[in-house]
């Protein structure tokens, strides 16, 4: 009778445990799969027969020593076994048999997948302005820029000075692409770097507008960086010029030539300690080193907010150069004494803008002052209204209204 050999292995391992003696009933266990194998056909094994096994035997994930392994338990021939297991194969000589070859591809193409909107359906490159004029800081972030070095650059200033506007009309100028990013005390790697998000029903990753900027070659505007928290150190290695590691996707992002950083506060990452901003946050000093250049933006002269006044109302087919002449002249007087610690408000370029525009609307010097000056409390309010009558000798002073209910109340 001949003997399988894999039987003859067993019998003669046991007889060596056992100290050459065959225990009994290892022998009867020995016999019956002599047995089985001598009058039994052979079967053809199916895959779930063979995955099942393989799963019961050394888990899901295989390799080719255990694959090779259960081929001489089960007398089975290695290429044919692995030839079932073909959509299972992971790699060279690793299988997962709880995923499919086709799985995995679908998932690669998941990690792979564009951005929910591609990046080369939008133009990024900010409207030119016809009523900006240059102040400032524009000539020293028109050069770094136009340079072409990475060179992270951090502006501060009071707010309403033209931080923002001045970094986006240096852009536009350049035909270079922005991308603007307002930073809230809840912004996150998430909002920055990317994720994934739901697209057609689907998971797919989406860059966030660093990875957008990196890719592109654009100028990144991290507006009101002081009002961060510590999620924003996720920008270390990029301030570095070093690109980022997508931890999620194992993909690496290298900045294409010509990306930039320009961040905007209203304080140097130090807080504010008179409460006027309130919100802002003391930012990490490894992070304020990673800006080489701080820019410090102050209020345009006299000379030049005029311009931008006058700009602005011909714009809005405002013919009134005389008034815009008395509301810098009343702003300019208003910042001084709040620079000398006479007042805790301050009339800012914007705050004119809107002045201007509110003109244009109601056609009404005292109005348009009146309701842009409303966000100040009442005293402060009545004090500005008061100091620009003393500017301007035509105006007067809005009237405060009756209620009209009472007019209709006939008296007793």
């Amino acid at each position: 009778m001949v003997v399988h050999p894999h039987i003859n292995l067993c019998e003669s391992t046991f007889q060596t445990v056992y100290r050459g003696v065959l225990h009994p009933l290892f022998a009867a266990i020995i016999t019956s799969v002599k047995q089985n194998h001598l009058t039994m056909p052979r079967t053809k094994m199916s895959i779930d027969y063979i995955i099942s096994s393989l799963k019961a035997l050394y888990g899901s994930e295989v390799n080719s020593a255990e694959i090779k392994a259960w081929c001489a338990m089960n007398s089975s021939n290695y290429q044919t076994v692995t030839n079932k297991l073909d959509e299972f194969k992971v790699s060279r000589g690793k299988w997962n048999l709880e995923v499919t070859q086709e799985k995995v591809e679908q998932i690669e193409r998941t990690y792979q997948a564009p951005a929910a909107l591609p990046a080369v359906e939008q133009n990024l490159i900010p409207d030119k302005d016809d009523t900006f004029v240059k102040f400032g800081n524009f000539n020293d972030i028109k050069k770094i820029i136009t340079s072409n070095l990475f060179y992270p650059t951090f502006i501060t200033g009071l707010s309403g000075n033209g931080k923002t506007l001045s970094v986006e009309q240096v852009c536009a100028q350049l035909k270079r692409e922005l991308i603007r990013v307002n930073i809230t005390i809840e912004t996150d790697e998430d909002d920055l770097i990317g994720g994934f998000r739901l697209v057609n029903g689907e998971t797919a990753w989406h860059n966030g507008p660093v990875v957008e900027a990196l890719e592109r070659g654009a100028i990144l505007l991290l507006d009101e960086i002081d009002l961060a928290s510590n999620k924003i150190l996720c920008l270390q290695s990029i301030l570095e010029g070093k690109g980022v590691f997508l931890k999620k996707i194992g993909k690496f992002v290298k900045p294409k030539s010509g990306f930039n950083v320009v961040a905007t506060a209203n304080t140097k990452g130090k807080g504010s300690d008179d409460g006027r901003f309130i919100g802002t946050n003391v930012l990490n000093e490894a992070f304020l080193e990673r800006f080489p250049v701080t820019l410090e933006q102050s209020y345009p002269a006299p000379v030049i907010e005029q311009r931008i006044l006058e700009g602005v109302a011909l714009d809005l087919g405002v013919e009134d150069r005389d008034f815009c002449k008395r509301l810098v002249d009343w702003a300019d007087i208003i910042r001084k004494t709040f620079y000398d610690g006479g007042i805790e408000e301050i009339i800012s370029t914007r705050r004119l803008v809107h002045i201007i525009r509110a003109y244009s609307i109601f056609n009404d010097k005292a109005k348009a002052i009146q309701v842009c000056t409303n966000r100040f409390d009442d005293e402060t309010k009545q004090c500005f209204l008061e100091l620009y009558d003393k500017v301007d000798a035509d105006f007067q002073m809005p009237e405060e209204k009756k209620d009209s209910a009472l007019d209709d109340i006939a008296p007793f």
